[in-house]
């Protein structure tokens, strides 16, 4: 083990490894349940999503660990499968069968990209005061997912406003709801005197703590489940599931469309969204755990890329909208994993949770919400890195963080931050430090802005 993950070499441990594994897990374990929810709309069946998931996060996560020995986890992403089941089923016309081949055909040209450096080249270009204001983005975006998660933050008239006890409780709402927002920030507050008092596994232990104390405020009956509401039994229903067959969905894509301009278009929106995605958290997250070289370089990025190609074009066969690399895999960084044993363990457990899902399942979002806003304090931290007398740099690195957040998708916060960064250099006579990269991505998303 120590040969393969060269863990003295990265200054960790199998220990620091498993509970880096095990925490990214927990933080992203949701997507076993939100992932069949929302395929489901599309008419697929939800119990062949299930394990479709759960196989296609376990591949992808151990091709991360085997092909690039780095400790990023990946599954199903958010904002992609909605994509798939709300805009390109429900909205376009097309069948699940069909979404599931644009899924696949984004994924063979994905390992493509990542053979021929295309990616890699991608990663590379990105200037390294953008590439810190990814990180500090991702930071601002997991918090904010967070509060949404624990339902701190909800909307309201001004998009987004503070959580209402006073109107919880008039409700009548607040035995289900209320009660897990100030569960939330207990957690939150346990999770931080962990970090300050410097105890290892702070946030595993944190997520742990959070949830037993919602399980005893429901055996005493502060809790009560509003299933209705969203809001179920934090107690498992018990220990051992059997998986649903994966038949229903295996292997069901259908290519008949493959040549017509539409599909090409719904082809290029999940390759779009998919590679700056990925880019994005492997630069936050490879920036925070401090892996990038002096030129800004990730050394194992192929590997990392062909990984994450590999795993969509296997959760398309399998059943299951793009698997991309998770920015909640910079939990298990902040527990200190550093290699590509974590992303192994990862996999494992969503092995594991084929079997065990009543317990997987059975753990809040409010319990991993105070995990997410921890690390997204560390991914913050990188903002001491940005030369803010540098306006020229310092102005789209604000925008990228921003607009990360805002806009609640990565990819657009790197969108943002490329085109600022090329107009202001381009007019402020600074031009020569552009590469033509650069000219060429911004050309990119100024025309995907037009024509999407």
């Amino acid at each position: 083990m120590e040969k393969f993950f060269k863990l003295k070499e990265k200054n960790t441990d199998v220990k620091t490894e498993v509970i880096a594994g095990v925490t990214s897990f927990m933080t992203m374990a949701y997507i076993l349940a939100v992932n069949p929810r929302i395929l489901g709309a599309s008419g697929m069946d939800a119990g062949s999503v299930f394990t479709a998931t759960a196989l296609a996060s376990a591949l992808a996560s151990f091709f991360m660990a085997i092909l690039a020995n780095l400790p990023f986890v990946l599954s199903a992403g958010m904002g992609l499968n909605a994509y798939f089941s709300y805009t390109v089923v429900l909205g376009m016309g097309y069948n699940w069968e069909t979404a599931l081949a644009a899924v696949f055909v984004e994924g063979v040209i994905f390992i493509l990209l990542s053979l021929t450096n295309v990616r890699e080249a991608i990663f590379n270009a990105i200037p390294k005061s953008l590439k810190v204001a990814v990180a500090v983005g991702i930071g601002f975006f997991i918090t904010f997912i967070g509060f949404q998660n624990a339902h701190i933050v909800v909307d309201g008239a001004t998009l987004v406003t503070l959580f209402s006890f006073k109107k919880s409780i008039e409700a009548g709402s607040f035995a289900s709801e209320g009660i897990t927002v100030v569960l939330a920030l207990i957690g939150v507050l346990v999770t931080a005197v962990l970090v300050v008092k410097n105890i290892k596994g702070h946030i595993l232990i944190g997520i742990i703590v959070t949830w037993v104390l919602g399980i005893f405020c429901q055996l005493t009956g502060l809790y009560v489940p509003n299933p209705e509401a969203g809001f179920y039994s934090l107690i498992p229903s018990s220990l051992i599931s059997v998986p649903s067959s994966i038949a229903p969905t295996f292997f069901k894509m259908d290519l008949s469309n493959v040549f017509s301009l539409n599909f090409l278009v719904v082809v290029f929106a999940f390759l779009f969204v998919d590679v700056f995605d990925t880019l994005g958290t492997l630069i936050g997250c490879a920036s925070k755990a401090n892996m990038l070289d002096e030129e800004g370089k990730l050394p194992a990025i192929k590997g990392a890329l062909l990984a994450d190609a590999l795993g969509t074009t296997a959760g398309a066969v399998l059943g299951t909208s793009t698997i991309t690399t998770f920015a909640e895999s910079a939990s298990g960084i902040a527990e200190g994993g550093r290699s590509g044993l974590t992303s192994l363990v990862t996999a494992g457990l969503f092995l594991v949770s084929l079997f065990l899902s009543p317990i997987f399942l059975a753990i809040p979002s409010f319990a991993t919400a105070p995990a997410l806003i921890v690390v997204g304090f560390f991914m913050m931290q990188q903002v001491t890195k940005i030369d803010w007398d540098d306006m020229v740099k310092a102005i789209p690195a604000f925008i990228c963080i921003c607009a990360m957040g805002f806009t609640y998708s990565i990819s657009e916060g790197i969108a943002f931050g490329i085109i600022s960064y090329t107009v202001l250099h381009l007019f402020t006579g600074k031009s020569k430090e552009l590469t033509p990269l650069m000219y060429v991505l911004s050309l990119i998303f100024i025309l995907k802005y037009i024509m999407l």
